[in-house]
């Protein structure tokens, strides 16, 4: 089992892939939104060279819970994705993992330059970190 993770960027996508077991969230090479057919067909690929059974994207909520223009472009490609792939898309609120993304690259000194180049790949894993938890959270009936 593997699940890719999607920060869906007007210039730039943010990857990260599950490790097999769905423990861990490693990042992958960030990838330049070329439009959605072809997009959607690089991410296609991907998909079936690592072997994902799952994808879940980022979902640009608004901080009151409301969807706005962002949220609904993203639920098109989600659906297109579904379409594509024959895979299984779920979203995941992802109204803090860029600030929180900006906030760990500063710890870690990183220039701003490296942060711009870091901060797609950064928001897809914590984006695929956040899920994995909730998932074995749910699993385990842990509360």
């Amino acid at each position: 089992m593997r699940i890719l993770a999607i920060d869906l960027g007007d210039k730039r996508i943010g990857l990260a892939i599950s490790d097999p077991l769905g423990y861990t969230a490693q990042g992958l090479e960030t990838l330049e939104n070329k439009g959605v057919d072809r997009t959607v067909a690089a991410l296609k690929s991907l998909c079936s060279e690592r072997g994902v059974t799952e994808i879940v994207i980022g979902l640009p909520v608004n901080m009151d819970g409301t969807e706005g223009p962002k949220a609904r472009l993203t639920r098109e490609w989600m659906d297109r994705l579904a379409r594509e792939t024959g895979l299984g898309v779920a979203s995941w609120d992802e109204r803090l993992t860029s600030r929180q993304a900006g906030r760990l690259m500063i710890q870690e000194g990183l220039s701003r330059q490296k942060q711009k180049q870091k901060s797609d790949q950064l928001a897809a894993i914590l984006i695929l970190q956040g899920y994995l938890d909730s998932r074995r959270h749910r699993a385990t009936g842990a509360s």
